[in-house]
């Protein structure tokens, strides 16, 4: 596929998803930017050379998430009557949460600037978050008579509990990211030239390590949310079972015997 949307490249088996509309701030409600990011989902998944994905925008923001202008022209997917705006929203811009969260692979958003609605929740869907200085957070549908409709309401309490979640969409208040950082909306907060260093070195940490106890720990921790503990346990006693018959579990213990660094290759 030809990317026109999104910048992607893999660096050392790690992959970079660029937003690259800077003209209309990164919106993500647009046909195209929505089969594009289920692309690189879906690569990010069959690919097993690849370890982990960062997500990022092209300056000056991150995602100011819908297209404002379609919402007031009701063209793209807001056009129609009410049925036909409800399958525009399951039939587009839902495909990215359910895409994001399919992501088998450990994924950090950097956030380089503004992420403002759909795009503050795009980043609340990826695993880990690293703010610059010249970030923004808001949940800020209300301040346009409007509802989360991308996912919100799932991920945005699951990250920063659900007091904090309901203050955020009921105001429609724009936070910095130290404040982000406060509430433990962000892991880091950088310099904004800092940013895609530190999220490149924690991506390359985590890419450095066994790739299939990676997928299969991320499989657990997003089952540990609905599972009971028994059953919890039961699949945990499944993962580990596999674990220990890979190649890379044996690397990893003659690596820490060896006092040196493992090579892990999948297996």
């Amino acid at each position: 596929m030809d990317f026109k949307d999104i910048k992607f490249e893999v660096k050392n088996q790690v992959a970079i998803a660029t937003l690259n509309l800077p003209d209309v701030r990164n919106v993500i409600t647009g046909y195209e930017t929505i089969a594009e990011i289920e692309e690189i989902c879906k690569i990010a998944n069959e690919d097993m050379d690849i370890r982990a994905v960062v997500i990022t925008g092209a300056d000056p923001a991150f995602s100011a998430g819908g297209n404002v202008k379609d919402m007031v022209k009701r063209e793209g997917m807001f056009q129609g009557p009410p049925a036909g705006l409800m399958e525009g929203y399951r039939k587009n811009v839902q495909r990215i949460p359910l895409a994001i969260r399919s992501i088998e692979v450990p994924t950090i958003a950097a956030v380089n600037g503004p992420a403002i609605g759909a795009g503050c929740d795009l980043a609340m869907m990826c695993d880990m978050r690293i703010a610059s200085k010249k970030a923004k957070f808001g949940e800020t549908f209300v301040n346009i008579g409007i509802i989360p409709g991308d996912g919100g309401a799932y991920f945005l309490p699951r990250v920063v509990g659900m007091a904090k979640a309901c203050e955020l969409t009921f105001t429609g208040d724009v936070i910095d990211g130290e404040e982000a950082y406060r509430i433990g909306m962000v892991n880091y907060v950088v310099e904004h030239d800092q940013l895609m260093p530190k999220a490149m070195d924690l991506a390359n940490k985590i890419a450095s390590k066994p790739p299939r106890a990676l997928r299969m720990a991320k499989r657990l921790l997003y089952m540990g949310q609905t599972m009971t503990l028994p059953q919890l346990l039961e699949q945990s006693a499944s993962y580990q079972a596999l674990c220990h018959h890979t190649e890379d579990h044996i690397e990893a213990l003659n690596a820490m015997l060896e006092k040196r660094e493992g090579k892990y290759e999948g297996k």
